[in-house]
């Protein structure tokens, strides 16, 4: 029989069967409490599916969050739940599917960029997206780790539960996320679902506990832990699972770290999105034992070019034209003109002969500063039109922050 796919957006009806699909797209199946969080930021009128008959047999969803990017925080569409059955591959659905979604982002017009992490490397630069950020996956042993000794700032630490420190977490979070590239803004059910912990997805750890520190003037940092126990015939060997560690106060991030490093009973310690300006690195004795290894993280891909190279901020002053090609949504082709720096820019059409050529995947990488324009180029990925014009606009496009991408989404 021919295949003649629907495409339409789904209702509150199609969500339980939609669960069933992701549970078996991603091999880890949805219990009830599993699926239960995810359904709680799910958007029905942001999420694109598609039937074969009565069958669901792909889909992609959206969420509306606020993206920090270097200077500036904007509107973002955080991508997400994208697949397709096993008996429905090789038929063109992904590619529809991302041809509508983006589409339709840029047609709404308020959401400049989409984001997303992959969960195969190789599938979403076709679509456009670049890898805009990595992270650090630590897994280490702490026998041997040590941390500077403790100062007279370093104020008190106490632990306690998420569900009895909600706000506490999100003002300190609210208070740093503005600096950090690649956090995402959290409303009440965005801190829902972070602090969720259905006992499916613990993996024999405990449940999650939270690390408060207090200043002077109260909490001013905060991690998210659990422990996993572990013996064997010569003794413990729990190992500590860090989620998030957040706070501007230095003090308080050494003496978060300190204990988290040395908790009773415990001899290895896993973070699994730390960022690659992670201080923890210049702190430790022995940074080589931290096994810290690369990944990649957030996937961007730029919708509307010139309203996203107007949003964010620019190191230095840049002033370049840039011959962009973007084959999935034509209206970023051609060639424009970046002009600004450190307070403000604007992107406009120019007629000017271009300074350095690229694709749209190119402009993702670079957008979050995590990518140097240089190494772009020596990969071929951008090529130099004007001699000079590279060791020129490549300072701009970097930041003081590394990009961070700590939570999936």
């Amino acid at each position: 029989m021919t295949f003649v796919p629907k495409f339409g957006v789904a209702r509150t009806e199609d969500l339980d069967e939609l669960g069933e699909l992701l549970g078996n797209l991603f091999h880890g199946g949805l219990d009830a409490e599993s699926w239960a969080v995810e359904r709680s930021v799910l958007e029905p009128e942001r999420t694109l599916i598609v039937r074969d008959g009565a069958e669901l047999v792909a889909t992609a969803t959206a969420f509306t969050r606020e993206l920090t990017v270097p200077g500036a925080r904007l509107p973002a569409a955080h991508v997400s739940m994208v697949g397709v059955a096993p008996t429905h591959r090789r038929r063109g659905l992904l590619t529809e599917l991302m041809r509508r979604q983006l589409t339709g982002v840029r047609d709404a017009g308020q959401e400049p960029v989409a984001l997303l992490w992959a969960s195969e490397g190789q599938i979403y630069p076709r679509f456009g997206y670049g890898l805009a950020c990595h992270r650090l996956l630590v897994d280490c042993d702490t026998t041997e780790l040590r941390l500077p000794d403790p100062t007279a700032a370093e104020g008190r630490l106490r632990l306690a539960k998420p569900d009895r420190c909600r706000a506490e977490l999100a003002r300190v979070y609210d208070g740093v996320r503005p600096d950090r590239p690649g956090w995402s803004s959290r409303n009440e059910v965005w801190w829902n679902f972070v602090l969720s912990d259905p006992v499916a997805r613990r993996g024999s750890a405990t449940e999650r506990r939270v690390l408060l520190h207090e200043g002077p003037d109260g909490v001013n940092g905060y991690a998210l832990f659990r422990t996993r126990n572990d013996w064997d015939m010569v003794g413990p060997r729990a190992i500590t699972i860090v989620d998030e560690v957040v706070t501007d106060d230095q003090a308080g991030y050494l003496a978060m770290w300190r204990l988290l490093l040395t908790l009773d009973l415990t001899r290895r310690l896993t973070v699994r999105g730390a960022a690659l300006d992670e201080p923890l690195l210049r702190l430790v004795n022995e940074p080589r034992r931290l096994d810290a290894r690369l990944h990649d993280a957030l996937w961007l891909r730029v919708v509307d070019l010139p309203a996203a190279l107007t949003a964010r901020r620019y190191a230095t002053s840049i002033d370049v034209v840039l011959e962009v090609t973007d084959d999935l949504l034509p209206e970023n082709t051609g060639r424009w003109r970046l002009a600004g720096g450190p307070d403000g820019a604007t992107c406009a059409p120019s007629t000017r002969a271009a300074d350095l050529a690229c694709d749209i995947r190119a402009l993702g990488e670079l957008y979050l500063g995590g990518a140097g324009l240089g190494e772009l180029a020596a990969a071929g990925r951008v090529r130099e039109l004007r001699p000079g014009a590279l060791a020129t606009a490549a300072p701009a496009f970097g930041w003081h922050r590394a990009p961070a991408g700590m939570e999936v989404f």
